[in-house]
């Protein structure tokens, strides 16, 4: 059913009662906020105006806790507060909460102490610079050895002291670049190219560090060099192919000659070797020569004066003695004829001990020829000394 059949009902749910005008509601408004500073009411207003006084006590203590609330502050742990009172260092302040007289008496500076920030020297990448690429007014320097060389260098760094950052120097980060860049000169015209390029890369960024750190100091700007890196280092563009071709022969150089080191390394060793082995043998040979030869001599001595006592006796025993040593070897049976005829030959034994014989010869003939040669040259000595 709608609202306007029913003649005692209304939309607002009043009965009887219209709905306040738009214009009474701002009029309302207005009295009330002219009255909070003292205003006089307009006609249709009801309440009577606050006086001014009171309304500015009011208006001006919640200005004074909003001032003063306005100077709390909270340090991040990375950072390091600096409070200036019109534009003069007042304190430093650490991780935390803090407060300082606010906005006008006192300011405060926030500086990020553990940041590492980067000084690129000779080139821009697309991060720092838009453009990026080489820097050649900063690459391009001059050797020891007259050699142009086209170096870029990154350079690593963090403040330490946050008064000397903020107040000895205008633009800190300006004046270490240009402290670097006076270093890198300074280091690299006292050095040659080959040196640069090759080996000496490590050891021209330390020196570099150095003396930057030590102008940085002098100069007071509260920073530290944590690291410079060496990027690149090459000859300039216009004279690459030509240093390449230096470079390949040079290494081709390097390359022969440890060639040959690892082949003199090899052969050195096996020959020392050899060499020292003969050696050894050569003083055993002559150990046993001599060991022999005193020996034989010795012996030779002995029979000598055994034969002097007694020369039958001694030739016979000698005599006996050679032929029993070549008989020992054959298989033929030796009979005195002025003997009794009548004796026992053991056929059985001797062909058996002739069959082993030779199969010990046979077998053994490279081994046992040797042994043999030296039965024979006994057989003649003990000849010529009979």
């Amino acid at each position: 059913m709608a609202w306007n059949d029913n003649n005692n009902q209304n939309p607002w749910g009043n009965n009887g009662q219209t709905p306040p005008e738009l214009d009474e509601v701002i009029k309302d408004f207005k009295n009330k906020f002219s009255g909070i500073f003292g205003g006089k009411p307009t006609a249709g207003g009801q309440k009577s105006a606050t006086p001014p006084t009171e309304s500015f006590k009011y208006v001006f203590i919640l200005a004074l806790l909003v001032w003063i609330l306005s100077g709390i502050y909270i340090i991040d742990p990375a950072e390091k507060g600096v409070v200036l009172r019109f534009g003069a260092f007042q304190e430093e302040t650490g991780q935390g909460p803090h407060w300082h007289l606010p906005f006008p008496i006192e300011s405060l500076n926030r500086i990020n102490v553990e940041q590492i920030r980067t000084a690129q020297i000779g080139y821009r990448d697309a991060i720092s610079n838009r453009r990026g690429g080489n820097v050649s007014s900063e690459s391009l320097m001059l050797t020891k050895d007259e050699n142009m060389i086209d170096a870029k260098f990154a350079v690593q760094y963090k403040i330490n002291d946050v008064q000397a950052y903020l107040f000895n120097v205008a633009n800190p980060d300006s004046t270490l670049r240009h402290v670097v860049e006076s270093a890198i000169r300074q280091v690299v015209g006292k050095n040659t190219m080959d040196y640069i390029l090759t080996e000496g890369r490590i050891a021209i960024a330390d020196s570099i560090q150095g003396r930057s750190q030590d102008l940085l100091n002098a100069y007071q700007t509260g920073l530290q060099i944590t690291t410079v890196n060496m990027q690149d280092a090459q000859p300039p563009e216009q004279v690459q192919a030509s240093f390449s071709d230096a470079v390949k022969a040079r290494e081709d150089k390097q390359r022969l000659i440890n060639e040959a080191q690892t082949y003199a390394n090899d052969i050195l060793p096996k020959s020392r070797g050899r060499a020292a082995r003969l050696l050894e043998e050569a003083k055993a040979y002559k150990s046993e020569v001599v060991s022999k030869s005193e020996g034989e001599a010795f012996r030779f001595i002995q029979i000598l004066t055994e034969y002097e006592k007694a020369p039958e006796v001694t030739r016979e025993r000698l005599y006996r003695e050679t032929m029993e040593n070549v008989l020992a070897n054959t298989s033929k049976v030796l009979v005195d004829s002025k003997a009794n005829s009548m004796m026992y030959l053991p056929i059985d034994k001797l062909i058996d001990v002739k069959k082993s014989r030779t199969e010990v010869i046979i077998q053994g003939t490279q081994q046992g020829q040797s042994t043999q040669t030296g039965g024979v040259r006994n057989m003649f000595r003990n000849r010529e000394v009979r």
